[in-house]
């Protein structure tokens, strides 16, 4: 049973706005649809951006160390309530239950992350040219925040923007999707619960291009992140550009994977399935691009092929289910497209390559292999449970061929010979390059892309520095005179 009680939050208030109109929302699962989000009318938003103002006021003249008291009590909280956030999380987005559970555990990991980092938001002391000059930065909040978020990490994609804001002092205005709006108010609620003040977190629902486009034009924020596609990243920030909001944007992925001829083939292939087909494949740092060299070649594609096979499809709330649905309908027929399109290039198909005869959303785990580099696959993020896989000869030939597209979000290299892994890391285009493991996005350490698929950082130091702006404070010591002079 669907448990959330679907709400807009505005300036501390729960409300289903006054639009009078809303979404419905669908299990991908099985189709239905289980619940309606409200959503914002403009009235809504104008008393969302004032709220933020009038929060941002408050909260940024909050000490840190009570800015991390508030987020260590709403990361106890997402913890306590993590089997009821991520069976909605199931629900409206299909993902199995452990990928869920795992997913909300970040969440608490990465708010009390940064809870610990809003009380080392440090400035510096710069030495002056001059006697009596003292020079020193300090770091303040860059004000009243945007986060938009995408639907296939519903709750990681929330937790990091209203993490980050609040540590910093920011308050922030989130709209995250509408297909995945439960796992929000989950998550919200307990930012709510916590004691973060009246208009610090506000969250909004609704169509994404008139809400995004009201926001921003307003002069009231001065940050906008984004986790979404490179095409609504570039409409964002143009948007942003006219009052020259500070942007984070982590967009979309094209992975390339260098499986080299002397890789652990048994640990190679466990680690890419793993990471290929989690999520039903529909994740921005999934590998997407299989180059495997052409000795090993035929053995990958026969061993690859026969995991994908094992894989346990279904409903993410069954037990032992490894691959969930696609989103939406229309996800369904934009893989089937890129599937038929690499037929047409010469691919041929290993396993898969069908959509499921079941209820839902569900797609076939699939294998393509010899499919060439101007097939639409291996030139458009596919965001679904496809492996195209391709053979290569020589390292600069498939150093090219990985960097031939504007994308540069991840890469993984599998190789045993470690100068070898060195040299692929420096010559790979991405933001983050995994050696022989998938697992780029931690709480610790920075999170994002390069080229088109953005700029910006989320985790680590960088994704606080995000939400801050530098001071400058030149202050020359004056002699002192008169009777101030004597003391």
């Amino acid at each position: 049973m669907y448990a959330e009680n679907l709400q807009l939050l505005i300036d501390g208030q729960w409300t289903t706005g006054c639009a009078g109109a809303s979404l419905p929302v669908f299990n991908p699962a099985t189709g239905e649809q289980i619940a309606a989000v409200p959503c914002a009318g403009e009235a809504d938003l104008e008393r969302a951006l004032d709220a933020a103002q009038c929060g941002f006021e408050q909260w940024k003249a909050r000490p840190a160390i009570e800015r991390y008291d508030v987020l260590n009590r709403a990361a106890a909280l997402i913890e306590t309530r993590k089997q009821s956030i991520a069976h909605t999380m199931t629900q409206e987005n299909g993902k199995p239950l452990p990928e869920a559970l795992g997913e909300v555990q970040f969440c608490a990991d990465a708010v009390r992350w940064y809870a610990e980092e809003a009380r080392r938001a440090y400035g510096r002391v710069i030495p002056a040219r001059v006697p009596g000059l003292r020079q020193y930065t300090v770091k303040e909040p860059v004000g009243p925040a945007l986060g938009f978020a995408a639907w296939n990490f519903p709750a990681g994609n929330v937790a990091l923007k209203i993490g980050a804001a609040l540590a910093a002092g920011c308050s922030i205005i989130v709209k995250p999707s509408d297909e995945t709006p439960g796992t929000a108010v989950g998550i919200v609620r307990c930012f709510q619960d916590a004691g973060v003040p009246a208009g610090v977190v506000n969250l909004v629902f609704g169509e994404p291009a008139p809400i995004s486009d009201y926001l921003i034009r307003s002069p009231i924020p001065k940050k906008v992140s984004l986790t979404g596609s490179t095409a609504v990243g570039k409409r964002l920030a143009r948007l942003a550009a006219n009052t020259l909001k500070r942007c984070t944007m982590e967009l979309g992925g094209h992975a390339p994977v260098l499986v080299f001829e002397d890789a652990d083939l048994d640990y190679t292939i466990n680690t890419l399935i793993a990471a290929k087909f989690r999520n039903a494949g529909q994740v921005c740092t999934s590998p997407t691009r299989f180059f495997v060299q052409r000795r090993i070649y035929e053995t990958f594609v026969e061993r690859f092929a026969a995991r994908a096979r094992q894989l346990v499809v279904g409903n993410g709330l069954d037990d032992g289910v490894q691959v969930g649905p696609m989103i939406t309908e229309r996800r369904l027929a934009a893989v089937d497209e890129l599937v038929r399109d690499a037929l047409s290039q010469g691919a041929r198909i290993v396993t898969g390559g069908e959509r499921l005869s079941r209820a839902g959303y569900f797609y076939a785990p699939t294998v393509l292999r010899d499919v060439p580099d101007r097939a639409r696959v291996m030139q458009e993020e596919p965001f679904g449970p496809l492996a195209p896989i391709t053979p290569f000869d020589t390292f600069a030939e498939v150093i090219a061929r990985a960097n031939a597209l504007p994308l540069g979000l991840a890469a993984y290299v599998f190789c045993r010979d470690g100068s070898l892994a060195a040299r692929a890391s420096a010559a790979l285009d991405a933001g983050q390059i995994g050696v022989n493991g998938t697992s780029v996005h931690e709480v610790e350490i920075p999170f994002g892309g390069v080229n088109e698929s953005g700029y910006g950082h989320e985790s680590g130091i960088e994704g606080l520095d995000a939400y801050l702006r530098t001071k400058l404070i030149a202050d020359r010591q004056l002699p002192l005179v008169g009777e101030d002079a004597g003391r």
